[in-house]
């Protein structure tokens, strides 16, 4: 496992950079935030924290310049359906800590804003990535978030309140009414006592939706 490169930056693109390490060149791909940080070319002694991804037909190197980005880097390829391209995407669109904002306030608007993530998709990556964040307290201080307490998300909303706004965001989704109730039936029961948990439980049943 390549975890990091030291050398002369040969080139920098938006989305790859090359690196010169004692004569052998390493292509990473990066994100734009990356990219954006790096030094001019020919520069010498330029670090760069790598992940290489195994594939059947491939080996490919991802770089960053910052740990939080990787940390991020690798959480978001741990979640199903996203891929190293997608997750870059996400990380050129947002610094890490503008990410944890988004995931904290489960802002589909912006994060729909990302290439290749529509607005459905952007439900489900937010549902995900809260879990992450919740769970992670290592993630959270990267970001700069040190208590929980910041993505916690308000407190409990009455029941009928958080059942229509699920089925909001289900419907929103591309779900029909008749999903989403079905979806949602018996959450109380289950504890999903806010809006996010309420979702998370329906998505989980309706087992990645259509």
């Amino acid at each position: 496992m390549i975890v990091q490169l030291t050398g002369t930056l040969v080139e920098a693109l938006p989305t790859h950079a090359v690196l010169d390490v004692q004569g052998v060149g390493y292509e990473v791909g990066i994100s734009y935030n990356t990219a954006s940080e790096l030094p001019a070319v020919g520069t010498p002694g330029v670090t760069l924290l790598t992940r290489m991804v195994v594939r059947e037909d491939a080996m490919e190197l991802y770089g960053f310049t910052s740990r939080e980005e990787r940390t991020l880097f690798d959480r978001l390829v741990a979640i199903s359906g996203v891929g190293p391209k997608l997750a870059l995407s996400v990380l050129s669109t947002f610094k890490p800590a503008a990410l944890a904002t988004v995931v904290a306030t489960q802002d589909a608007t912006r994060m729909a804003q990302v290439p290749g993530v529509g607005k459905r998709k952007a439900q489900r990556l937010l549902v995900d990535l809260d879990g992450v964040f919740q769970k992670d307290a290592e993630l959270r201080s990267l970001v700069g978030l040190s208590t929980p307490t910041l993505l916690d998300g308000p407190a409990p909303a009455p029941q009928a309140s958080v059942a229509a706004e699920a089925t909001d965001a289900l419907l929103s989704m591309g779900f029909t009414p008749q999903e989403a109730e079905l979806a949602l039936e018996g959450h109380e029961e289950a504890g999903a006592t806010t809006i996010e948990k309420a979702l998370a439980f329906a998505l989980k049943r309706l087992g990645g939706g259509r």
